[in-house]
C-alpha cells in the first residue's frame, strides 16, 4: 500500500504478523462479497492461531489480482451504517492468482498438501449446473472445454485437476446462493471426474468433504467512494478497499476432512443441517432483492435503500415475505417475523449503496430457487407475480423513457430471441419467455400477465402503485 500525505490513519490493524502464517485456504472466485466475509472470518480465526491464509483465485478478471499482490493482499474493509463508518485492515489473503493466466499454478495451489480447504464464490452460473435435473451440464461451455482439454477454464474443471493430484483428503466448501450447495458441488464433482477417470470419482467420494454452508452480508460492488473514504481513513492509498453493512453471518456444516480454522470464534455458526438456513436466506433475504431490484431499477430507484423507502414497493415485498415464510420448516434460533423486520432495517441502510442494477444480473439462474420453489411450496403464489412480471418487463431492455440496458444474464442472446415478434404484448411476453421456468397454471399466468400489461401501459411506477387493477 502506498501511504498518502494527507490522509489520516482511523484503522483497526491486524491482532497477528501475517509472515507467520502460512497458506492453507484455495478461494476460488475471489472479490467484494469474499473480501468483505470469509476472508474476515478468517482475518479473525488467524488472530487465535493456524496456518490458514488464503491463496484467491480469480477465474477471469486480473483486476482482483493487479490490486491485492502488489499490496501484499492486504485490503481494507469499511463497514457502513447510517450511524457512520469504520475501517479494518483484513490481512488474510497471502496473494491471488489469475486462472487463465496460470492455470498451472491454480491447479498446483488445489493439490498442495497445505491446501486443506477450497472455499468457493462463483455466483450461480459458475457451476455448469442442468437446472432440469441439478446434474453436470455437458453442455455449458466451461463444462465441454474442461472435458475435452488438460488445461481447464471453469470452476468445476479446476477442482477436478487439482483432486487428480492429491493423495490427501481435501474440504470443498460452498458459499453460493444455491440450495444444498454443498451436495450439489459433490454431485458436479463427482460426475465430472467419473467422465475423465471414474476411479477419482470414486476416490474423490472417499476422501473429499463437501459441506453446505449459508452466507449472509451485503456488499455492494467497489467504486471510487469506496477508495477514497478508505485513503481517508486509513492513511494509505487502497486499491483493494472494499465496503459492507454491520451485519453478517455464516452457518456452516460441520464437516470436514482436514481442520479448520477458528471461524467459530469469529462468529461462524457450526450446524448439523444447514439446510433449513439457506431456504430461509434463499427465500426472505435473495427473493426479496430480486423483486426491489427489478421492479426498483425500473422504477427509477438506484439503489435498494431508496427501493425499499418507496411504502408501496414495501408493501409488495412484505406480502412476498410472508408468503415465503409461510413456506419455510423451523429454523433453529430464529424467529422468523423478528428476521424479516431486521432484513427490512438491512434494506433501508442508506450509507449502503447496493445498486439495483447489480443485484437484478443473472435472472435466469436465480430466480429459479429464489422465487419459483417458494412459489411452489405457497398458498398464496400470486404473492411472487409481481416479482416474475417485473423480470419480464426488465428482460425487454429499455427502462419506461426507452433507455437501453444490457441485462447481464447468461441467457441473454436466447432472451432476445425469444422475446423477437412478440411486439409488446404481456402474453405473448409471458409466454415466450415462460418456457426457461418451471409451469405455471392458468390463475397464476393470468396474474403475471395482467401485470405485466400494466407495467407496459401505465409504467412500473404507477403499477408498484396500484398493483391490484384490474382495467390495466
Amino acid at each position: 500500500m502506498r501511504i498518502s500525505a494527507k490522509a489520516r490513519p482511523h484503522t483497526e490493524l491486524p491482532e497477528y504478523d501475517p509472515a507467520c502464517h502460512s497458506t492453507g485456504i484455495v478461494h476460488i472466485g475471489i472479490g467484494a462479497f469474499h473480501k468483505a466475509h470469509q476472508a474476515v472470518y478468517t482475518d479473525t480465526a488467524l488472530s487465535i492461531g493456524g496456518d490458514w491464509r488464503i491463496i484467491g483465485v480469480s477465474l477471469r478478471s486480473p483486476d482482483v489480482a493487479a490490486a491485492l499482490n502488489p499490496q501484499d493482499g492486504r485490503y481494507l474493509l469499511i463497514t457502513r451504517d447510517e450511524s457512520g463508518d469504520t475501517a479494518r485492515m483484513i490481512a488474510s489473503i497471502d496473494h491471488v492468482l489469475v486462472a487463465h493466466e496460470d492455470p498451472e499454478a491454480v491447479i498446483a495451489a488445489i493439490a498442495d498438501p497445505a491446501t486443506r480447504i477450497v472455499t468457493i464464490t462463483v455466483t450461480e452460473k459458475g457451476y455448469g449446473i442442468d437446472r432440469g435435473t441439478s446434474t453436470l451440464d455437458l453442455t455449458h461451455p466451461a463444462i465441454a472445454h474442461d472435458l475435452r482439454s488438460d488445461v481447464p477454464v471453469g470452476l468445476i474443471g479446476f477442482l477436478v485437476a487439482g483432486l487428480a493430484r492429491r493423495q490427501t483428503p481435501l474440504t470443498i466448501l460452498s458459499c453460493d446462493n444455491l440450495p444444498e450447495n454443498g451436495h450439489i458441488t459433490r454431485r458436479l464433482v463427482i460426475d465430472f471426474a467419473r467422465h475423465r477417470d471414474p476411479a477419482l470419482g470414486e476416490w474423490i467420494g472417499a476422501n473429499v468433504r463437501f459441506p453446505s454452508s449459508m452466507v449472509d452480508r451485503i456488499t455492494p460492488a467497489t467504486t471510487e467512494k469506496t477508495l477514497g473514504d478508505a485513503a481517508a481513513m486509513s492513511g494509505f492509498i487502497d486499491l483493494a478497499a472494499v465496503e459492507t453493512e454491520p451485519f453478517t453471518q455464516w452457518v456452516i456444516e460441520d464437516d470436514f476432512a482436514a481442520g479448520r480454522p477458528a471461524w467459530d470464534k469469529a462468529g461462524a455458526v457450526f450446524v448439523g443441517d444447514v439446510a433449513p438456513y439457506e431456504k430461509m436466506k434463499l427465500r426472505l433475504l435473495n427473493g426479496t432483492h430480486s423483486l426491489l431490484a427489478y421492479a426498483g431499477f425500473m422504477a427509477g430507484h438506484r439503489t435498494i435503500a431508496e427501493a425499499v423507502r418507496s411504502p408501496n414497493l414495501r408493501r409488495l415485498a412484505e406480502r412476498q415475505m410472508i408468503a415465503a415464510a409461510a413456506t419455510l420448516p423451523p429454523v433453529p434460533g430464529i424467529d422468523l417475523a423478528a428476521y424479516r423486520d431486521e432484513l427490512l432495517a438491512r434494506f433501508s441502510n442508506a450509507a449502503i449503496a447496493h445498486q439495483t442494477y447489480q443485484i437484478a444480473m443473472d435472472g435466469t439462474e436465480k430466480l429459479p430457487q429464489r422465487i419459483f420453489a417458494p412459489m411452489a411450496d405457497s398458498r398464496d403464489p400470486e404473492a411472487f407475480c409481481f416479482t416474475i412480471a417485473a423480470w419480464m418487463r426488465y428482460c425487454l431492455g429499455r427502462d419506461d423513457e426507452g433507455r437501453a440496458y444490457a441485462l447481464r444474464d447468461p441467457q441473454e442472446v436466447q432472451i432476445a430471441t425469444l422475446l423477437a415478434g412478440t411486439d409488446g404484448d404481456a402474453g405473448r411476453i409471458h409466454d415466450a419467455l415462460a418456457g426457461l421456468f418451471p409451469p405455471q397454471d392458468a390463475p397464476v399466468r393470468n396474474t403475471i400477465v395482467r401485470l405485466l400489461t400494466q407495467m407496459l401501459k401505465d409504467g412500473m411506477a404507477r403499477t408498484i402503485a396500484d398493483p391490484a387493477r384490474k382495467d390495466a
